[in-house]
């Protein structure tokens, strides 16, 4: 698969390397990350070291620059963002834009190798705060705390396991502490959630439980892709064991299902959607399937949203 792959075959010349480290971060962290998965993660050891190289290149007064031919890790697109410590380091060029960070978290970048470090994804969550609204920022965390990953063209990737989890976010910016974008993305963790498995999931729940100040609806925040088992005693009325909603609020027996019919146009796929919602519905729970053009239908998303509301009202 090509994301267990090392990164030296996304570099043709690997016997190339720059001067001095690149710190790799921002916008060209996120694409790095979205390319390559949880795969390259590295442990903790592997992380201190690899920010100990980190630091003492922020001390560098040398502009960065990339090698012959512009190369870079994979997925980075031109101009690569890069992250530099003095004024004089600074430097924007067609091809390399660098932004200053004074001091650097704690375990903040992984090896990338052939002279790159690249932010780890709660480096690169707290970095985007200063791009980002908090929405925005939301968003991106649900995903970098999902199992998918956006694509500039096509579909969005599916993963087996998260780059992060909200916990892991929240621990890291708390212990940010004085570093720029904080504020903003301390705001954005309360609003994080772990478990979304597509960028519609996101899209949804943001809508239902972000304040009404953020763009949503203000409801209790969900449960994702939750586990919901069927008891024994109804065994007889369903056909499997347990289901996973995409949204669910356990304390109010409500589920929301998104129905994209991107997948699920098959026939047998749609008899398998029906006799989920009767399992879910055997157990007492509520089933609401939202379709695209609830989403985009202000009208219908918001009676919608008040149906979902009234079962019961579940607040923030």
């Amino acid at each position: 698969m090509l994301f267990n792959l090392p990164i030296s075959i996304f570099l043709p010349d690997s016997s190339i390397v720059a001067d001095m480290d690149i710190l790799i971060g921002y916008r060209s962290a996120l694409e790095y990350w979205r390319l390559v998965g949880p795969g390259f993660l590295r442990g903790y050891q592997e992380r201190r070291t690899a920010t100990r190289r980190a630091t003492k290149a922020l001390s560098c007064p040398s502009k960065p620059r990339l090698a012959q031919g512009n190369r870079r890790p994979a997925g980075c697109k031109l101009p690569v963002r890069a992250i530099v410590g003095t004024t004089e380091a600074r430097t924007t060029t067609a091809s390399l834009v660098s932004h200053k960070w004074t001091s650097l978290p704690a375990s903040s970048f992984v090896d990338a190798g052939q002279g790159f470090l690249v932010s780890t994804p709660e480096f690169c969550f707290l970095q985007m705060a200063r791009e980002m609204t908090v929405a925005q920022l939301v968003q991106l965390g649900l995903e970098l705390c999902g199992t998918y990953a956006l694509a500039e063209n096509g579909p969005a990737i599916s993963r087996e396991a998260p780059l992060t989890t909200a916990a892991k976010l929240r621990a890291f910016v708390e212990a940010a502490a004085g570093a720029p974008g904080r504020a903003t993305a301390l705001r954005a963790t309360r609003y994080l959630l772990d478990g979304s498995a597509s960028a519609m999931e996101t899209l949804l729940a943001l809508l239902l439980y972000l304040p009404n100040n953020l763009g949503g609806y203000g409801l209790k925040k969900p449960k994702l892709n939750y586990r919901v088992d069927v008891p024994a005693s109804l065994h007889e009325l369903a056909d499997r064991s347990y289901c996973l909603c995409d949204l669910c609020w356990p304390e109010a027996n409500l589920a929301v299902e998104y129905d994209s019919r991107l997948h699920h146009s098959e026939p047998g796929r749609q008899s398998s959607d029906a006799r989920r919602r009767s399992t879910l519905i055997a157990p007492g729970f509520t089933v609401i399937t939202v379709f695209p053009g609830h989403i985009t239908d202000s009208g219908t998303f918001n009676r919608l949203a008040r149906q979902a509301a009234a079962l019961p009202r579940p607040r923030v």
